[in-house]
């Protein structure tokens, strides 16, 4: 349902509304009463759809009135090629099979001119077919029996070594896994879904697996730690959970339960993701984190927003707050100050601008750190110079929703231009925001977790997960070789981490 974007101004409240439902008992409503209860709910579903769609400033606000240029043909743009679909390199965990051809071979004549020869192309011809199958597929073996007629002695023949010593194999484990705490599906529900294909698997085995599986993998996640406190570059932020078991100390006068998430950018630009589930807030279990930093390594920078539970105490960090939170400000009161925000927006709109063009041209730290003094830092000194006017002149109400937004930039103006003073600091905490949407799928589908070692178990395989997923690598490949060689990842933990492990033992051996 599309609303009608409305621009005009409308003061009504709430107890006007409900005179207005009321008067509807003694008769139809007034024409006037009628046009503010109709522009009052279009109001309020535009609202709505923008909060639940995106804040992008096309979206947020009205566009410019289009110049001729704007609207000559060949200024429009042209459809995607493609429209969505993906080519054969994207399904990168497909089987290959090679297909010769019928009749011809490398070398052979012309069939058509029958002068010239045929030769190999570099780039095949691709066709892809996709199947589909159950998740987890059983395989059961039927073993011949025999039995002497006299003696009684019953003979059965061995299973085959493909058949392996465990019932479950370390794929299976590894695929209930990345359903659960990579995409949110509950046991439960996966456990329909097997019993719907011929392959039951109740959800109490499911969670034993897991809970034996996570025993293999402590020392693993301490590496992961271990490794993320020496980042450069860490990103923290929290979200509520549930955990319907929870004992808290009685000193602890808090009533929230959060998970945390953590992405710290490392040596080499690997990504490691870390999810903490408790009591303790994002800026507590960063602390916990940034103990094992080497004494010697400078203070990393901290990106978050500007909540004060955010930053670890006690711990030396370069704190950078998130300029998205900042903009978010302005998109929520657009609708009732469209010029005022369309500067402010367009403004961080060309500084984001400038970042993904740095990004493009692969500059280092240094490189972009130059490149945003000489594009950025002129553009964001004219907007703080502007806000202040607009405070300072009376322009603007101070307690009005932009006047509000305003002081949240200015407030904060040093921590969220720390990307104009040093190298490698981020705009914003976007990627740990994407991270936490991980905790929140699995809050929305399984609601909560029973008790706080089920929440370590969802915990250590959501790091596991989403860490392949920063780093671009397969987590299932990943899951199913840590679960195949224990002992070897427990040792050498840091020779297991996603971008360096081998992914087969003949490998590894050597």
């Amino acid at each position: 349902m599309k609303a009608n974007r409305s621009r005009h101004r409308i003061d009504v409240d709430v107890e006007e509304l409900d005179r207005m439902i009321d008067a509807t008992e003694n008769g139809p409503l007034s024409r006037a009463d009628r046009q503010k209860l109709k522009t009052t709910l279009h109001a309020l579903l535009e609202r709505l759809a923008r909060k639940r769609n995106t804040e992008k400033t096309s979206a947020v606000l009205e566009p410019k009135a289009p110049t001729a240029a704007a609207t000559a043909p060949e200024a429009q743009k042209p459809a995607p090629a493609g429209h969505g679909r993906n080519g054969a390199a994207a399904f990168t965990g497909a089987n290959r099979m090679a297909v010769a051809h019928d009749t011809l071979h490398a070398g052979d004549s012309c069939p058509v001119c029958e002068e010239g020869k045929v030769y190999r192309q570099k780039e095949p011809a691709t066709l892809i077919r996709i199947i589909g199958q159950a998740p987890l597929q059983a395989t059961v073996y039927e073993m011949e029996r025999l039995r002497c007629n006299a003696c009684g002695e019953v003979f059965t023949a061995n299973p085959p070594q493909s058949a392996g010593p465990e019932k479950f194999d370390a794929t299976a484990v590894a695929m209930i896994a990345l359903l659960k705490y990579g995409t949110g599906m509950p046991f439960h529900r996966i456990e329909r879904l097997e019993a719907q294909l011929g392959m039951p698997l109740p959800a109490a085995t499911q969670w034993e697996l897991m809970e034996a599986a996570v025993k293999q993998l402590k020392r693993l996640l301490n590496e992961f730690i271990r490794q993320a406190a020496q980042g450069s570059v860490i990103h923290n932020d929290d979200t509520s959970m549930r955990v319907l078991k929870l004992v808290r100390s009685t000193d602890d006068e808090r009533t929230g339960v959060f998970t945390s998430g953590i992405v710290s950018i490392c040596a080499g630009g690997w990504k490691i993701a870390l999810y903490f589930t408790g009591w303790k807030h994002a800026g507590e279990n960063l602390a916990d984190v940034l103990k094992q930093r080497a004494a010697e390594s400078e203070a990393p920078i901290q990106m978050c927003d500007a909540l004060s539970r955010n930053s670890p105490r006690l711990i030396e960090t370069l704190l950078a707050n998130c300029l998205a939170h900042g903009r978010r400000q302005f998109t929520e009161v657009a609708d009732s100050f469209p010029d005022e925000c369309r500067h402010v927006l367009e403004s961080l709109g060309a500084v984001y601008g400038f970042d993904a063009e740095a990004k493009e041209r692969c500059l280092t730290a240094e490189e972009r750190l130059t490149f945003h003094q000489r594009h950025s830092a002129p553009m964001m000194e004219d907007l703080r110079q502007w806000m202040e006017a607009q405070l300072a002149e009376h322009k603007t109400e101070p307690n009005s929703g932009l006047g509000k937004a305003i002081s949240y930039l200015l407030r904060h103006w040093v921590k969220l231009t720390l990307f104009l003073r040093q190298a490698g600091a981020p705009l914003d905490n976007n990627i740990v925001e994407r991270a936490l949407k991980k905790a929140i799928l699995h809050r929305k589908n399984a609601l909560f977790y029973k008790t706080m070692n089920g929440a370590r178990v969802g915990d250590l395989f959501m790091s596991l997960i989403h860490t392949c997923e920063l780093n671009r690598v397969n987590p299932f490949d990943y899951l199913t070789e840590l679960l195949r060689h224990p002992a070897e990842a427990a040792v050498r933990p840091a020779e297991w981490m996603p971008w360096n492990y081998r992914p087969d033992a003949a490998g590894m051996a050597a």
